[in-house]
């Protein structure tokens, strides 16, 4: 169990990536057809968890999460919370759970002396439309350009050579490093060389992004220990019982690959 009270509390930094409409069906079957060896090698035993989204799509998803609500197992009994913004007096926090005092974690994050930092990447990161300033607004710092977004093919690198760039401009101090990957959104088509996205596809994509997340984690966790999550916003739907895209309550939209690990 990780107690991220006691991990916050001790300043050790925190690496938040959110797979960007990965469905859980593509990351299990990649996970297990060995299509994503470098995340598997720095999963926790078993690899991915299925669990539930608090949205269907990536703005009301990210909200819950920077509110304290993380992707839910599916079933009755959960585990303690990572995180969670001060409730009534009623409630009990479980002394596991890090309790902030402020309207969103990246703020009460702040409150410890972390600094926060985005690399963004679909639209609501990215400050070019007053709602896609919405996100990035809850950090000290928030970077988004072209090159991170999902229709370039190089797209995990530039962002992880971002991200890397920006620990080392931070460090000595603690760090919330938060990572939206884009390649897994659509269009993801041209990892097989064609025009529409599928499931396979998705996972062309994610075995694309493997390599590089690898790198990010593997780089990061050598100098200190870091408190990594992954896990996807929402997933996609393409044809499922007739549907397309996200924003329904559809299961392979509501159901999503977690990861919490501390490395």
């Amino acid at each position: 169990m990780i107690s991220a009270a006691g991990i916050i509390t001790s300043g050790t930094n925190i690496l938040f990536v959110t797979l960007d409409s990965l469905r859980y069906d593509v990351a299990r079957t990649a996970y297990e057809m060995g299509r994503t060896p470098h995340l598997a090698a720095l999963l926790p035993r078993g690899g991915w968890e299925r669990r539930h989204t608090p949205g269907s799509f990536t703005l009301p998803a990210h909200m819950a999460f920077f509110s304290g609500f993380l992707p839910k197992l599916p079933k009755p009994q959960q585990p303690p919370r990572l995180w969670e913004c001060r409730p009534p007096a009623f409630k009990t926090v479980p002394p596991e759970t890090f309790m902030f005092d402020a309207p969103n974690l990246l703020t009460g994050l702040g409150q410890h002396g972390y600094r926060t930092v985005c690399i963004g990447d679909v639209t609501y990161f990215s400050r070019q439309t007053p709602l896609g300033s919405v996100l990035p607004e809850l950090f000290d710092e928030d970077y988004w350009r072209p090159e991170f977004c999902s229709p370039e093919a190089d797209s995990t690198r530039h962002q992880v050579d971002h991200a890397l760039d920006v620990a080392d401009k931070h460090q000595g101090r603690p760090l919330f490093l938060f990572l939206n990957v884009s390649a897994t959104h659509v269009p993801h088509g041209h990892y097989l060389g064609q025009s529409t996205d599928t499931v396979k596809s998705q996972r062309a994509a994610l075995a694309y992004a493997d390599e590089h997340l690898g790198r990010l984690i593997t780089t990061l966790t050598a100098k200190c220990p870091w408190l990594v999550i992954l896990c996807a916003d929402h997933g996609d739907a393409y044809g499922d019982d007739g549907y397309h895209g996200r924003g329904i309550a559809h299961p392979v939209v509501m159901n999503v690959p977690y990861a919490a690990t501390v490395l």
